[in-house]
């Protein structure tokens, strides 16, 4: 049975595939009051980019997100060749409208549209994990009809709402916990205010997900062409050690045949000892926990010879 250590990520990041991909560009968001600055969040990617000689162009995020402003959010990026994102959470609608934008100046984004929906979305990844994953069901809509329906397909019993992208968790018992799916009118009060907090951003329906009890920390696993390259904190947790071994056997070959190119997934140990997938999620848009060095994620994504020595300069 595969571990993979969460102690030993300077072994597990300098042991690539031997890919290098010397030519492909770190798209970055630009500060929004110096715009030709990258963003202070992700300005540590942007660096560790440029000393491993990788090209770094910057997106204004603003424009990304608003309506018909993809072209102005990519103006400053050069034109020709391939590229990775690395930036704050856009909808798969505004991911496609980039996606265009950069492919009119002749750049391929490494991850493609639907590829990202796929990762971005549950509904999109939930078939092929659901052995390793809570059960779940999800709606089309926020009306109360289609939760009601969600609610006696799943069965009573406790459930965790969230929407097709992402939960509340932070208000825990207000909008994300239901202790009880058959009392009807108690699971609707937390979806009401599941949907007010989420206001704009709600994507897609609501998900239901069966409650399970766990007793670990969250780890982030960084997966490049369906190979876990890193295994980290949690960036709720950035100085909380992961466990010592991560159980990776029963997920590999079904994230692998997802097909996806950059992906995480967040994992953590139910009640009977199972690691059980939390989350899957694009890559691109998830965040890199402060205790890991952006060095790290520039090896992995690039396969940079200079990026993994100097990763291993900060390591050491």
């Amino acid at each position: 049975m595969r571990k993979a250590s969460s102690t030993n990520t300077k072994q597990m990041v300098v042991g690539w595939s031997g890919r290098e991909d010397a030519g492909m560009m770190l798209l970055i968001p630009s500060d929004v009051l110096r715009p030709r600055r990258p963003d202070e969040h992700f300005a540590p990617e942007a660096e560790a980019a440029r000393a491993a000689g990788i090209e770094v162009a910057l997106v204004d995020h603003d424009a990304l997100v608003a309506p018909e402003g993809a072209a102005r959010a990519v103006a400053r990026v050069p034109q020709g060749g391939e590229a990775v994102y690395r930036g704050w959470m856009v909808s798969a609608e505004r991911y496609a409208a980039f996606d265009a934008a950069l492919a009119r100046r002749g750049i391929t984004l490494r991850t493609g549209t639907e590829q990202f929906r796929r990762a971005h979305e549950l509904p999109g990844w939930y078939a092929d994990l659901r052995t390793v994953t809570p059960p779940s069901v999800w709606t089309a809509g926020d009306d109360r009809a289609g939760f009601d329906q969600a609610r006696a397909e799943l069965g009573a019993g406790p459930a965790v709402l969230r929407d097709h992208v992402k939960s509340m968790k932070h208000y825990w018992h207000e909008a994300a916990f239901i202790p009880e799916l058959a009392d009807a009118d108690a699971a609707w009060a937390v979806a009401t205010r599941f949907r007010e907090l989420r206001g704009d951003d709600m994507a897609g329906g609501f998900v239901l997900r069966r409650f399970e009890r766990f007793v670990s920390a969250e780890v982030r696993t960084w997966w490049v062409d369906g190979v876990c390259r890193l295994v980290t904190s949690h960036p709720d947790t950035p100085d909380r050690p992961s466990p010592d071994d991560v159980d990776l056997a029963p997920v590999e070959p079904l994230v692998a045949g997802l097909g996806l190119p950059f992906v995480t997934v967040d994992l953590a140990i139910r009640a009977d000892g199972v690691w059980r997938i939390i989350e899957l999620g694009d890559g691109q848009v998830s965040d890199r926990p402060r205790s890991m060095p952006p060095e790290a994620l520039i090896t992995v994504l690039f396969g940079n010879r200079r990026a993994a020595q100097s990763f291993g300069e900060v390591a050491g």
